[in-house]
């Protein structure tokens, strides 16, 4: 029997605090038919800080995360694909139209089932069978590609470049982005609160940067700076556009990533405030807001540069801007506004990839050491610092490995990858329970050509990069211009594997049968423990 416990936090965790205009699909302590992994909805939430963002931080949460490295960063990379200036933009729009589809999708979902976890809970209430085979595959998944390295390197590339350092040592840069990932790390485990705060602020500084860019752009294209022929890059715009869609869709990866974020509050919805009226909000404001900078942002990066200055500038786009406009002085000072701006996308991304990792303990994936500890919020009571630490290990693998000039494009692609199969199987899905559960609560549902649309382009996206790119070598030489695919689909079979191990292989060899059991945590957190019963 589950003895809920009395929430201290100044948050109400009971149903009652929920949306009004939902009807729940879980009971109190037994999960329902329609309802998504083995705790319930009230054993979901217990534990940690309690409800506690409102309107202002998710919206934060979803600009903080999509603001960050893409757009100071990948600009150059995207136009060295695609080769021309009308094609680049082009797919900026392109992935914005597919990143409001995708946001319409996970609104569906989060409206009917609004618990932390996102792709995790969609993809356990469709496919339910065989059991634990979906969350085992998220799991490998989230777990070994949910790194935040790119961020680290972007951070560490332009503090140097403020330095006026433009070749620095591999170990130097790799360095610095240990003690990013680090930090973050102990901020979120230690200091949860001065971690949102953290959060929020360099949120609203991002927003301010790009505000001041766009406006910049402006008075470059009014022809008022010492920037000659602004307009230069807009007269044939698509001239030299490449023909391979090879090149199209890794580019259009990279693009997508830059936008990556708009799902955000999906992971964190046990700690939202309203949580159904919040995201149909935060989501659309959140995301329109940071689309419409996107756009503006490219077009002030075209106006004051040549298109081979973009090919060329590297992760260093935005300073290369700040440098044509302002002089070298005002270009290393930018860089180390852009470090800020990678910080802050950091801090976001592991705010809510730490709940996804606890989400996935709690659940019962078996995990080194038993699940019971990675699923508590050790050692402050509100915050998962060990969530953190399963995030910070790959981060950490991932800076050292390979270098840094490879590892950049190579993460954007391998990152952006699996997402498009978890994607093709989630919009399924929702046509699924559309058919086959018509009674479910929905409190918002996508007009489904959007989600046609949002279908195909997943189905585009896990076939184009296989066709050879038009300069034969792709993005991540001398790397194959498939790896990036391979080794995303290597990394779900693991998953496969892991499951058929775990659920099936050791069970059979040793004569056993796993038994589920949930355990309240002195933090006052859920978990599902399996116990293992000899099978007589």
């Amino acid at each position: 029997m589950v003895s809920w416990p009395t929430d201290e936090k100044g948050s109400d965790s009971s149903p009652e605090n929920l949306d009004k205009d939902v009807t729940f699909q879980a009971t109190h302590g037994v999960p329902s038919e329609d309802n998504p992994g083995v705790l319930s909805q009230q054993e979901a939430e217990a534990g940690g800080m309690g409800r506690h963002l409102g309107v202002f931080s998710c919206t934060m949460l979803i600009v903080g995360r999509i603001i960050g490295t893409g757009i100071f960063s990948t600009p150059s990379s995207i136009l060295m694909s695609v080769g021309s200036i009308g094609a680049s933009l082009m797919l900026w729009v392109l992935g914005f139209v597919l990143s409001f589809c995708g946001l319409f999708v996970w609104l569906e979902y989060g409206t009917m089932f609004p618990r932390s976890g996102g792709e995790k809970v969609y993809l356990e209430v469709v496919y339910e069978k065989p059991k634990f085979l979906v969350t085992v595959i998220f799991a490998v998944n989230a777990i070994v590609l949910g790194f935040t390295a790119a961020g680290c390197i972007v951070f560490a590339n332009n503090i140097l470049v403020a330095a006026g350092i433009t070749q620095p040592d591999r170990w130097v840069v790799r360095g610095i982005a240990l003690g990013v990932i680090f930090f973050v790390t102990l901020l979120h485990g230690l200091t949860p609160k001065l971690g949102i705060l953290l959060m929020n602020a360099l949120s609203v500084f991002k927003i301010i940067i790009l505000l001041f860019i766009v406006i910049t752009g402006w008075v470059v294209l009014s022809g008022k700076t010492s920037v000659k022929n602004p307009h230069q890059n807009f007269y044939n715009a698509f001239a030299g556009s490449s023909h391979s869609g090879n090149d199209y869709a890794t580019a259009t990866f990279k693009v997508l990533n830059a936008y990556a974020g708009w799902s955000n509050v999906n992971y964190v919805m046990n700690e939202v405030k309203n949580p159904v009226r919040t995201l149909k909000i935060a989501g659309p404001l959140g995301l329109g807001l940071c689309a419409i900078l996107y756009l503006l942002a490219n077009i002030a990066y075209f106006a004051a540069s040549s298109k081979e200055e973009i090919k060329h500038a590297g992760v260093t786009v935005a300073s290369l801007f700040f440098g044509k406009v302002f002089g070298t002085k005002a270009r290393s000072a930018l860089s180390v506004i852009v470090a800020l701006s990678a910080l802050g996308n950091v801090i976001t991304v592991t705010y809510s990839a730490s709940r996804v990792n606890q989400e996935l303990a709690k659940e019962g994936v078996p995990l080194p050491f038993g699940n019971k500890f990675w699923a508590s919020n050790w050692p402050t009571g509100k915050s998962p610092l060990p969530g953190l630490i399963v995030h910070l290990i790959p981060s950490i693998i991932v800076i050292i490995a390979p270098p840094p000039s490879v590892a950049y494009p190579f993460i954007l692609d391998v990152e952006g990858y699996p997402q498009q199969i978890f994607n093709f199987f989630i919009v399924l899905g929702l046509f699924w329970l559309r058919w086959k559960k018509p009674h479910l609560a929905r409190p918002f549902k996508i007009w489904l050509p959007f989600a046609v649309f949002f279908l195909v382009a997943a189905c585009f996206l896990m076939i184009a990069p296989f066709l050879r790119p038009a300069n034969g070598i792709g993005d991540t030489p001398p790397l194959p211009s498939y790896l990036y695919c391979l080794v995303g689909i290597a990394i779900m079979f693991t998953g496969v594997i892991y499951w058929a191990v775990w659920r099936i292989v050791l069970p059979k060899v040793f004569g056993y049968e796993l038994v589920p059991n949930k355990e309240i945590l002195n933090d006052g957190t859920v978990v599902n423990v399996f116990a293992r019963q000899k099978v007589e």
